[in-house]
């Protein structure tokens, strides 16, 4: 029998914690604590040396469900279309009119907090709309 591992997805990114809120705000999700001995992650970044501030952000889901999501600071831009990418499933379990309405609903809001509209796939029955996030990277609200 095989053991069950949980695990994190990681992004390659310029700005980690606005990439990171970004994500928050999309999915629910929350930052860490500061670690011990920092009252705030303020605290924590202004004790690093200056090439290290900033580097990284991590989030979770508060329910404990969600693989946590780690973001980190690389200094390449993105080239070309992501190989893996997320699937914001809003409309599981719907179809045709009122799964579409439910995915337009998700993609208004998400578009507010900076996300780029790219194509909307829909045949009538089944419907997902494919996404941009702040820095490019693509996801689909499905």
């Amino acid at each position: 029998m095989s053991t069950i591992r949980k695990f994190q997805v990681t992004f390659d990114c310029a700005e980690p914690e606005r990439v990171g809120r970004f994500w928050c705000e999309v999915l629910g999700y929350v930052p860490p604590e500061p670690p011990n001995g920092f009252a705030t992650w303020e605290d924590y970044e202004n004790s690093r040396p200056p090439e290290e501030r900033g580097s990284w952000f991590a989030c979770s889901d508060p329910t404990g469900v969600g693989p946590r999501l780690y973001f980190q600071r690389v200094p390449e831009g993105k080239v070309a279309k992501n190989r893996v990418h997320l699937d914001v499933r809003v409309g599981t379990g719907l179809v045709g009119e009122e799964r579409l309405a439910v995915l337009e609903a998700e993609c208004e809001r998400v578009l507010a907090l900076g996300a780029v509209r790219v194509q909307l796939l829909y045949d009538g029955h089944d419907s997902c709309i494919s996404m941009q996030n702040i820095e490019g990277n693509e996801f689909c609200l499905d």
